[in-house]
């Protein structure tokens, strides 16, 4: 395929389809090349910026793929969390480095990944703390909430050691306590902690 074929195939399904992330296996069969060939197909278009290598394996537009396109295309079970999505929802100052995404997987090597958007972590959870969001692939502020503390807590971090914490009055605070009933009491008195402090 040329390049401007390339081009139209991830534009067509962009706009057709709404997909934006492509895995090796689905160029290859779009493409029909063998492994080698494709590889340096890919890396030619990345060098002429017609596409982006978003991770290992991952490839897509330039520019046109976000998080929500990406999570889901290395792990359907993950969902982003924590610090990154306190961020997204305007809760802390500090944007991060690390996208931290719970997960219900192992990902043994495949754990940390380097994007564009930052160092993606997946991070394996208890059943009885994964639960997938049901509108988006970023958690509500109010489980975004209970996710990083929990995190800070398993680390033997204080949560207002590492963000600088605002807005909070926004949480639906009835939801805050359905999540925390999930978690050990630690994380509840944290969070109770961090309230009062934003009164």
């Amino acid at each position: 395929m040329r390049a401007i074929e390339w081009q139209q195939f991830f534009q067509e399904q962009r706009d057709k389809h709404g997909k934006a992330v492509f895995t090796i296996t689905e160029l290859a069969n779009v493409s029909s090349l063998d492994p080698r060939s494709l590889k340096a197909a890919l890396q030619r278009l990345v060098e002429y910026g017609v596409i982006q290598r978003y991770t290992k394996g991952r490839y897509g537009l330039s520019g046109a793929a976000s998080i929500e396109d990406l999570i889901p295309s290395l792990d359907p079970a993950g969902y982003v969390t924590g610090m990154y999505a306190l961020y997204r929802h305007q809760l802390i100052a500090q944007a991060p480095v690390e996208i931290s995404c719970f997960t219900n997987r192992r990902h043994n090597r495949s754990r940390v990944r380097a994007t564009p958007f930052g160092r993606i972590v997946f991070v394996c959870v208890a059943a009885s703390i994964y639960r997938y969001p049901e509108e988006d692939v970023i958690a509500s502020p109010e489980q975004s909430l209970c996710d990083f503390v929990y995190l800070c807590r398993r680390h033997g971090i204080v949560p207002s050691d590492i963000a600088s914490f605002r807005n909070m009055d926004r949480l639906n605070t009835d939801q805050l306590q359905t999540y925390l009933k999930r978690y050990p009491a630690s994380v509840d008195r944290e969070i109770e902690r961090l309230l009062e402090s934003q009164l």
